[in-house]
């Protein structure tokens, strides 16, 4: 498979970028909408960049053969930006091994195609770390999306290799995620709204202010962040 890049010209001073989403947002965001396989023929028509990948809520409502047979297929589209989101939850019924399976099929076919991976996960961190480790190969970036850990847990994905974008979370008084976004290297850092009804212009605000920065400067480190990760750029 070859690597896709998209002939998009993006100007960091007028523009907030939105790693995942499930909303339309405001006229400045450039937005990543997330697409599960089952809601693709429909959803990937109707908006422009976009993720694709089999989520673990809905091993049991896809035949996971048909699932990865869609984002292949998928893959010569230029708008289609990343994999996923997919990942590993044992919050869930689905038993751990059948998820691992999903979740590394969507690693290859990341690798395969150079782009980044969007995470979901829920206290596996431990076997999403070790899954990491024996892909030191890949090249896709991986990033955990919706990050809302502790410092301590930040620290160690980090070490990892891992890209941790933050969201909503940013915005609730008490929350871990203000501490684990101020211990976060500004080059390993994506912020998102992901399915709360806020917007990205007040993520951003939140996030500039916690790490001391105007918003400018922030929306020039995230587009940064976001040419070279998902554009090669």
């Amino acid at each position: 498979m070859q690597i896709e890049t998209v002939p998009v010209k993006l100007n960091a001073a007028d523009v907030y970028i939105d790693i995942h989403c499930h909303q339309t947002g405001t006229k400045r965001s450039l937005e990543m909408i997330n697409i599960a396989t089952q809601d693709f023929d429909v959803a990937a028509a109707q908006n422009g960049f976009f993720s694709l990948g089999l989520h673990p809520w809905d091993l049991h409502r896809q035949d996971t053969e048909t699932a990865l047979s869609k984002i292949i297929a998928a893959s010569h589209d230029p708008k289609l930006l990343a994999i996923g989101e997919c990942g590993l939850d044992k919050a869930i019924d689905a038993p751990l091994a059948v998820q691992t399976l999903a979740f590394l099929a969507q690693i290859n076919i990341a690798h395969q195609l150079g782009k980044p991976l969007i995470i979901h996960c829920v206290r596996a961190f431990n076997e999403l770390i070790q899954l990491k480790k024996s892909s030191q190969n890949s090249k896709a970036a991986w990033i955990i999306h919706g990050f809302n850990g502790k410092q301590a847990l930040a620290e160690q994905l980090l070490k990892h290799g891992f890209y941790l974008s933050f969201g909503a979370a940013l915005l609730a008084p008490g929350s871990y995620a203000g501490a684990a976004l101020c211990g976060t290297p500004l080059d390993r850092v994506f912020l998102e709204t992901d399915a709360a009804n806020v917007s990205i212009d007040a993520i951003y605000a939140a996030a500039a202010k916690m790490l001391g920065l105007d918003n400018v400067s922030l929306q020039q480190h995230i587009m940064s962040n976001f040419k070279r990760v998902f554009l090669n750029d």
